[in-house]
């Protein structure tokens, strides 16, 4: 009679520790990589959008100039993205955020994406890629600099003209005020630089942006 051959109960347990160990370490590394797969797709995909949802308002009121305003007034501000905003895009909700006292209003997406626009001006916008009050909540404080380019991503919309007939912001775009048109100042500026010391690392989304939609491989923050 030939002898069956098997795995020991022994064999079996050591086999499965060494694939949890394997796990253990991986697991990880592959959560970081496709939480930044979906931080590049949702940027790209909200950027996008929301240029035509300008472009696509436009045919019904005209320029974007001539409707554009900057409230700083929470009711004026909400009826003005309400208008020119809401009706072009796939919002399956809006609300009011709080943040550190202060509501910011709020459109959500079908993805699971939101954009608040600032509560002091017209101009500034946050972008999440997930569920912003879960953004929050994992910063160490509501400062802009404990979320901003981990799972909150600036940009600004200002298209007025200047006085020598240029637009100051045609266009909704990453927030890039002040920036030289260098990698390096993306990276290092003192104040917006996409880095652990600067004061609103506001640049991160317009890095991540001239890198063509992808998370740069020296990128210092964890996205979610």
């Amino acid at each position: 009679m030939k002898k069956l051959l098997g795995f020991t109960l022994a064999e079996v347990l050591i086999t499965l520790g060494i694939i949890g160990v394997v796990a253990a370490l991986t697991l990880p590394a592959l959560i970081a990589n496709h939480n930044k797969r979906v931080v590049e797709t949702r940027l790209e995909k909200f950027y996008s959008a929301i240029n035509q949802a300008i472009t696509r308002a436009e045919v019904d009121y005209g320029p974007r100039e001539f409707w554009f305003e900057d409230n700083v007034d929470l009711t004026l501000k909400k009826t003005w993205v309400d208008k020119y905003i809401v009706p072009y895009m796939n919002v399956t909700k809006t609300d009011f955020l709080n943040i550190a006292g202060t509501s910011y209003y709020t459109l959500y997406f079908s993805d699971g994406s939101a954009v608040s626009i600032v509560s002091s001006n017209g101009r500034d916008w946050f972008f999440f890629p997930s569920d912003p009050e879960k953004c929050f909540s994992l910063a160490k404080s509501n400062h802009y600099k404990y979320f901003a380019g981990r799972c909150a991503f600036a940009f600004y919309y200002n298209p007025v003209r200047k006085a020598d007939g240029s637009f100051s912001q045609y266009n909704f775009e990453p927030y890039m005020s002040s920036w030289d048109k260098t990698e390096n100042s993306l990276k290092n500026h003192s104040t917006f630089g996409c880095n652990e010391t600067s004061s609103w690392p506001a640049y991160c989304t317009r890095w991540i942006q001239y890198n063509g939609w992808k998370i740069p491989d020296d990128y210092p923050f964890r996205v979610k």
